[in-house]
């Protein structure tokens, strides 16, 4: 079944972290998952300032700057998993570095 581990974190403290450190992490985190089978696909996401936010109302379109939804933490990036099961995606996003700093939303996909 594939899951959809999606990171979140607060952007104010990157500056705060040793980037190369995580970047290795994020490697190491990576190579685990290609080696055992279960990766999809991952990607890392721009700034929420990067962001645009579209809506269509009344058939209109209409576009703003930023996200959807001002919090604590954004969405920074994602891993696609495909594993047995509910546990086998809980036990990977444990060992997520983003875990350690952030949180991990463990989504199952309908695939279609």
């Amino acid at each position: 079944m594939q899951y959809l581990l999606l990171i979140y974190s607060d952007e104010k403290d990157a500056p705060n972290q040793d980037q190369a450190a995580l970047m290795a992490d994020y490697g190491a985190f990576t190579q685990g998952i290609i080696q055992n089978g279960n990766f999809k696909s991952a990607d890392r996401l721009r700034p929420v300032s990067d962001a645009t936010t579209v809506r269509v109302r009344n058939g209109k379109t209409l576009s703003t700057d930023g996200p959807f939804a001002e919090t604590r933490e954004q969405l920074g990036g994602y891993y696609l998993i495909d594993v047995p099961d509910l546990d086998a995606a809980l036990s990977w996003a444990a060992r997520c570095p983003g875990a350690q700093h952030g949180v991990l939303e463990v989504r199952p996909i309908f695939q279609m």
